[in-house]
């Protein structure tokens, strides 16, 4: 069973499912945006090569992949991109500027506070790098309203890669059909189907939030 680009799962097909037992969020484009253009343009201010190159090298890079799965601490990924940049910056002015590219998504933000008032644990499962972290740990107080994080950077292991699946079922102790999983990224969604997951591929926060209290049987979660 696998969730296209715009199937919400027929209410036939919910009804034939357990009641799960816990609810995972992605972080990016789920609960927070970001905008990679940010930094882009925060660097670029500072550096001597092209916007391009600077969105070739940062937006999705191999490098943004090592960071992102804790193979490069943040002094080694400031220094890659200062070596590559010509960055002026200090470390403190590059974590400034690489972290703080988010915004607030408020509907999904109120799911996770009306799901936790319900008992039902929550946990974010993202991949993301301590910079990001850091920042929105420090800025955005809903982040500390979760049971668990599974944050790829401190797993050495990025969706969808079957190896931080597992540590999502390790962190919450539950398998199969107990989990129901909310991503916006749809290969992330199917390699949480072929675990046996619930999932609902996240186009936006009015269908996502139906589709949760469907498959909860708590009525409407914004209410």
């Amino acid at each position: 069973m696998s969730c296209g680009s715009n199937e919400i799962i027929s209410n036939s097909i919910v009804k034939t499912l357990p009641r799960p037992k816990a609810v995972i969020f992605d972080l990016g484009k789920v609960l927070l945006d970001f905008d990679y253009g940010i930094v882009i343009r925060g660097i670029a201010k500072r550096s001597v090569i092209s916007l391009e190159d600077l969105r070739t090298l940062i937006d999705q890079s191999p490098l943004l992949y090592r960071y992102e799965t804790g193979l490069m601490s943040t002094l080694e990924f400031y220094e890659a991109i200062r070596t590559a940049t010509g960055f002026e910056g200090s470390l403190d002015d590059f974590s400034g500027i690489f972290g703080d590219i988010f915004t607030e998504i408020d509907p999904m933000i109120r799911l996770n506070l009306n799901l936790r008032l319900a008992g039902i644990p929550t946990f974010i499962f993202s991949n993301t790098n301590e910079l990001a972290v850091r920042h929105i740990r420090s800025t955005y107080p809903f982040f500390k309203n979760f049971n668990g994080f599974i944050l790829s950077y401190e797993h050495k292991s990025m969706k969808p890669a079957e190896a931080i699946y597992e540590a999502v079922e390790q962190a919450t102790g539950l398998q199969g059909h107990a989990l129901l999983y909310i991503d916006d990224r749809l290969e992330n969604v199917d390699a949480g189907v072929r675990r046996g997951w619930q999932v609902i591929h996240h186009l936006a926060a009015h269908q996502t939030i139906e589709e949760v209290s469907k498959r909860l049987l708590i009525g409407h979660v914004m209410m």
